[in-house]
């Protein structure tokens, strides 16, 4: 309730937002996950196959952030919203009803051209219209996004029983009443003619060293962020021996984004220094595989070792939720802060593709790490390189702080300054 009540506050334009942001993560998770098991196990495609549709997906998303972002500025936000949310609902229709590779590829190109696009879009736009409030603005964002990724595996997992297209087509309906009503609801906002050129305001972005230093050090919080989806569930698997127990992962951490998201961030806010809670959160996140190491290899079993390591690994996604919940809003908050007004998409497209880049970077070595622990009995090593990723991460934005490299967010009336 308190949630809604916050939400409720804000102006129309940043409610429909949050909403559109439960219903993309729900329509997206409800399809993305299954995507390779349909293509693998339905369309009987070879694994080299699968993994280029899905490659060309997330490379058409992840290269293409900077363009959404350049749009949003040039174009307005609005606009590019409404065309990614349209561009997705063609792409996911395309699943539904193409079986040959290149309708398949098309429609991976066309879905992940529109995450390019309103992702970016729809982040400079809520920045832009929550003036100093951006922080709560960008917490409840994470709240809504948070449920709609627990919502949507689940509603797909119930749409696979009758079949994929199913599946398929209830996403695309899902994007398609969002596209109609942020075109009916959303508020266009005049944009003042761009003074340079595309080109021009890349390099003012990428020349500002300030903000590309800041956004390497983030590296640790989406690489981290990314272990949601690939080392806590398979830690949760390996200790419980039921594919089952991966689902806990993210029902605890939704519950507790849910109950704690606003308070911590309207604590946080409230202490002023943003850079230091965003290395604060980082640190949480790194410590968060510390209890799952301390038991590597104990799962798998019987008795009191299972339900130990089982409990290490939901203590271990407690405590990553909690890191994203105290670094999240703020990260949203400092990034237009580095720049001109009139560059905020580009600045969030371009941190968009650098946190790609880095979350295929760091979950390779996940994955090696993985490996080698497998073949050489050390289970906790993929464990201790996530804890090292969030530490490093923590201490670069520490160490940017203390050179005065980043913004500052002025402190409104009634907050307490930091000491």
């Amino acid at each position: 309730m308190k949630t809604w009540r916050e939400m409720r506050r804000f102006p129309v334009a940043i409610q429909l937002l949050l909403v559109n942001q439960l219903g993309v993560n729900t329509g997206f998770y409800l399809l993305i996950p299954y995507l390779a098991t349909h293509l693998g196990e339905d369309l009987g495609m070879s694994a080299a196959v699968v993994g280029i549709v899905l490659g060309v997906r997330n490379l058409s998303q992840q290269g293409l952030f900077i363009i959404g972002g350049s749009a949003a500025d040039r174009l307005g936000a609005r606009g590019v919203i409404i065309a990614g949310c349209g561009l997705r609902t063609v792409g996911f229709g395309m699943f539904a009803l193409g079986d040959g590779l290149p309708v398949l590829l098309a429609a991976s190109v066309l879905s992940g051209l529109a995450g390019a696009l309103f992702n970016p879009a729809v982040r400079a736009y809520l920045a832009q219209e929550a003036g100093d409030r951006k922080a709560e603005a960008f917490a409840l964002f994470n709240v809504f996004a948070t449920t709609g990724a627990l919502v949507g595996p689940l509603l797909g997992s119930a749409l696979l029983l009758v079949d994929f297209r199913a599946s398929a087509l209830t996403a695309a309906g899902i994007f398609a009443g969002l596209t109609v009503a942020q075109a009916l609801v959303l508020p266009a906002r005049e944009v003042e003619p761009a003074k340079s050129g595309v080109l021009a305001d890349w390099r003012e972005v990428v020349g500002n060293r300030a903000f590309v230093a800041f956004a390497l050090a983030m590296v640790g919080m989406f690489t981290l962020e990314n272990q949601l989806y690939l080392l806590l569930p398979d830690g949760a698997r390996r200790a419980t021996g039921w594919d089952g127990a991966a689902g806990l992962v993210f029902v605890v951490g939704t519950l507790a984004n849910l109950a704690l998201q606003l308070r911590i961030t309207r604590s946080l806010k409230s202490r002023g220094a943003r850079a230091r809670w965003i290395s604060t959160g980082l640190a949480l996140m790194g410590l968060a595989f510390v209890p799952p190491m301390l038991v590597a290899g104990s799962g798998s079993g019987s008795g009191e070792t299972s339900w130990l390591a089982a409990l290490s690994v939901l203590l271990g996604a407690l405590i990553l939720y909690l890191g994203v919940m105290v670094a999240g809003p703020f990260v949203m908050e400092l990034i237009p802060g580095f720049g001109r007004p009139e560059l905020t998409g580009t600045y969030f497209g371009i941190f968009y593709v650098v946190s790609g880049i880095a979350a295929a970077v760091g979950n390779t070595v996940v994955g090696w790490a993985m490996d080698a622990g497998d073949r050489g009995d050390a289970e906790w090593l993929p464990w201790a390189c996530c804890a090292v990723f969030g530490l490093v991460s923590a201490g670069g934005v520490a160490w940017l702080q203390r050179l005065g490299a980043l913004p500052g967010i002025p402190v409104a009336v009634g907050e307490r300054s930091a000491v």
